[in-house]
């Protein structure tokens, strides 16, 4: 397995096709959810007209158009993670870092937001790198998962999930996805006992 190496992105690559969504909302209390999906457009010296305008149809592709107006506090902390994943989405970005974006949601809410991003993230035709501690959160959403140890962080185990996608919450019910649960569930746990060692 690489312990070291480098990422090649192509030459049609620029830093706005990257995007970073943190374990929280990360949010602006005093704006609105447009001003703050429209935030890095303003650090861009986008003009405000065609800003506010990218922004909406940022918000439209979360199904969050109708609190463009609301501010964070109005909003649940699933849609909060929504506003989150719009404001990334605004400037075209085709790579997301995401860390744990869904970790602090009650399950209901975490399977519902799983199966709104598997949504759109094929409709988006989006890279996703996924950082999650959920292993039932890993097997629906990835095509690949790599389970990683602790101190030193390094890789101890890849699985491919080689399922259809997206899933629909029906997938949860079904024996493939127990199954691929419980051999992650498995390499997770040789992982931390190579840790313990």
């Amino acid at each position: 397995m690489p312990t070291q190496g480098e990422i090649v992105l192509s030459q049609r690559f620029t830093s706005s096709a990257l995007a970073y969504v943190f374990q929280s909302p990360t949010l602006m209390p005093w704006a609105t959810v447009q001003a703050n999906v429209r935030l890095p457009l303003d650090l861009a010296g986008v003009a405000r007209e065609q800003a506010d305008d990218t922004a909406r149809r940022a918000l439209e592709r979360v199904s969050l158009q109708d609190f463009a107006l609301s501010f964070p506090r109005e909003l649940s902390g699933g849609m909060q993670m929504r506003a989150s994943i719009a404001r990334a989405l605004v400037t075209g970005a085709r790579l997301l870092l995401m860390d744990e974006p869904f970790g602090a949601l009650d399950e209901i809410n975490r399977n519902r937001l799983d199966t709104e991003f598997a949504e759109l993230s094929k409709r988006e035709k989006l890279t996703v790198l996924f950082v999650t501690h959920s292993i039932y959160e890993a097997v629906f959403l990835s095509s690949r998962v790599l389970v990683m140890s602790s101190r030193p962080g390094t890789i101890s185990g890849e699985i491919s999930i080689d399922l259809p996608r997206p899933r629909s919450d029906t997938f949860r019910g079904t024996p493939e996805f127990a199954a691929y649960g419980a051999k992650l569930s498995k390499m997770l746990a040789g992982a931390m006992q190579e840790d313990a060692t």
